[in-house]
């Protein structure tokens, strides 16, 4: 059988697995007996460009086996701590969001191409820590800033997604908000307002612990993985592509009720 590497952000850590991504995904969202719930995100790695002297390769081999009746291994943990901090960005392949009844969508790395030059952009950072944070720096800007080595706090890494602010991305005083679904929009106002005016740092905290999950439907371009030299990009599809390409995807993360 196969065996796959994956690093999962939800939580932390570097997993062999004989799973498919598909079926991979499954199981993180709802586990092997259906009986739990929760939406997943996680890479698949090239195992070719990883160091072996801070993973524990070698096990991969002797310990992701299948199982006594010949079930595929589901799970093997290599590292649960500083794991993104240590696998190269060049490994990282497909990113996979799964939703909470197990419905796996896979985005590919692609140029980052900005559809637009809003001034004001809100962050839900994913990896290692998640907090979410309103900036009036760019995707690439902000990667750069949030792992710049001369920053008292940094990350060497870090996985974030920006999220849809609509008018307040330009307007954050009366900008139209009804049709946000952040359940604290005074304070994203003010903070969004201080950014604009640029005499303070460039970034704001909104949610300090962020514990629920994502709606997909207020991602806004796609997820970023960064680190002081570069940014990888995973496009998100827009709507009518989830609708047309990816529709099962599409009705369970948006949790479109069927017919």
């Amino acid at each position: 059988m196969k065996r796959y590497l994956y690093l999962s952000m939800t939580t932390e850590a570097l997993i062999s697995s004989m799973l498919p991504p598909q079926d991979f995904g499954d199981y993180l969202a709802v586990g092997a007996k259906k009986r739990t719930k929760g939406q997943a995100m996680f890479f698949e790695v090239d195992v070719d460009k990883l160091d072996d002297s801070y993973f524990p390769l070698h096990i991969i081999e002797k310990e992701c086996v299948p199982q006594a009746d010949g079930r595929p291994k589901r799970s093997k943990y290599l590292s649960t701590y500083r794991a993104l901090e240590h696998v190269p960005l060049d490994a990282l392949m497909g990113l996979f969001l799964t939703t909470e009844d197990g419905k796996t969508l896979e985005l590919c790395k692609c140029d980052y191409v900005p559809e637009d030059t809003t001034p004001l952009h809100l962050y839900q950072q994913l990896c290692p820590v998640n907090p979410r944070v309103a900036s009036n720096l760019s995707p690439v800007e902000y990667g750069k800033f949030m792992t710049a080595p001369e920053n008292a706090v940094r990350f060497p890494k870090l996985v974030f997604v920006e999220l849809r602010l609509g008018e307040l991305a330009t307007n954050p005083i009366s900008g139209y908000s009804t049709n946000l679904p952040y359940s604290n929009i005074n304070h994203l106002r003010d903070c969004l307002i201080d950014l604009q005016s640029k005499n303070t740092k460039p970034t704001k905290t909104i949610i300090r612990f962020y514990k629920g999950d994502i709606l997909f439907q207020t991602i806004k371009n796609g997820l970023f993985v960064a680190d002081q030299e570069k940014t990888i990009f995973y496009k998100y599809p827009s709507l009518d592509e989830l609708q047309r390409n990816h529709y099962s995807w599409w009705r369970s993360a948006y949790r479109i009720e069927p017919y």
